[in-house]
């Protein structure tokens, strides 16, 4: 098996910007009083971030998509533990699927 070098520089050119954008974006917060506003909006970033991930899958995943994430997002409220909420998710999808919905 042989490693495409131009694949590689790729790689790293993208990993190296992905730090490269975080590493600004802490820089650039350490500079940015925090007001109780600026407070508020990175608080609802974690909240708006899952919801822009989970939407489109609900939306293109039809009812078998929905079906478990709602099973997932019950399941994390439940326990508090997001490896079963991933867990319980993919099982209910796979039983939604095979029922044939």
């Amino acid at each position: 098996m042989s490693v495409e070098p131009m694949a590689l520089l790729a790689i790293f050119v993208m990993a190296g910007m992905n730090y490269l954008m975080r590493a600004a974006g802490f820089w650039v917060m350490a500079h940015v009083p925090l007001t109780p506003r600026i407070r508020l909006m990175l608080e609802a970033l974690p909240g708006s971030i899952v919801t822009a991930t989970v939407l489109p899958i609900a939306v293109k995943g039809g009812l078998a998509a929905s079906i478990a994430l709602a099973a997932a997002a019950a399941a994390m409220m439940w326990r508090g533990n997001s490896f079963l909420g991933v867990a319980v998710g993919v099982m209910t999808a796979a039983l939604v699927r095979a029922a044939g919905l």
